[in-house]
């Protein structure tokens, strides 16, 4: 039985074009493997905390070094890796915030990658001591930006930090392949904005087939 960890960064729960694809690729999914289990996190809502001090200082303390207090800290970042080990598909419907992650999202993404749980730090390594700990997954990143031409080649490529931001980080996700879906022009609100709506929902079948026939494949 495969995995989906479903996650919503959007801070609207009405009007949200993000909440309205990752539904869509859910209830997409359920059509064809009724059976796999989905793990909702909806952090736009119920958003995770900035880091701290006290949160760093736990994270690089080893655990069986650990005080009850130090335990407590990380126990949100504890669920949230869970969560993501468990997961073969990591679906995650966010907007573009000022060109980036919105708060909610870079607070995930500060709680699941973390030392000693997604990935091992050895000096020895050289070059490269930071060494990934999960691995396999898909990511279905998608998005929503209020312009235009953030694709590669695109009039705003060098603003793009949002889902480059995920290329940079995915293989300490444990994300093999990212499959993105993009609606744009939203401030707009024109023709150009629908048509870009219509594209990225008429998009969500076939990756939820692409992904579900490599994921038979790989089994």
């Amino acid at each position: 039985m495969t995995t989906l960890l479903h996650i919503d960064a959007s801070p609207r729960a009405e009007r949200s074009l993000t909440r309205t694809l990752s539904t869509a690729f859910i209830d997409s999914w359920r059509t064809i493997r009724p059976d796999d289990q989905v793990i909702r996190r909806d952090i736009g809502l119920q958003p995770p905390p900035a880091l701290t001090e006290a949160w760093i200082a736990a994270a690089f303390t080893a655990p069986e070094a650990r005080t009850p207090a130090q335990d407590d800290i990380l126990s949100l970042s504890d669920t949230l890796i869970t969560e993501l080990e468990h997961a073969d598909v990591v679906v995650i419907g966010t907007p573009m915030h000022n060109y980036g992650m919105p708060t909610a999202l870079k607070a995930w993404v500060d709680h699941v990658i973390r030392i000693g749980r997604t990935f091992s730090f050895d000096l020895e390594r050289g070059d490269f001591p930071l060494r990934p700990t999960l691995s396999g997954k898909h990511l279905a990143l998608l998005t929503s930006a209020g312009e235009f031409g953030f694709e590669p080649g695109g009039v705003r490529e060098a603003m793009n930090h949002l889902d480059t931001h995920f290329r940079a980080i995915q293989h300490y996700l444990g994300v093999a392949q990212t499959h993105h879906v993009a609606i744009e022009y939203q401030e707009f609100g024109d023709q150009r904005h629908k048509q870009s709506v219509d594209a990225a929902l008429a998009a969500i079948d076939p990756t939820v087939r692409t992904i579900a026939s490599q994921l038979s494949l790989a089994a």
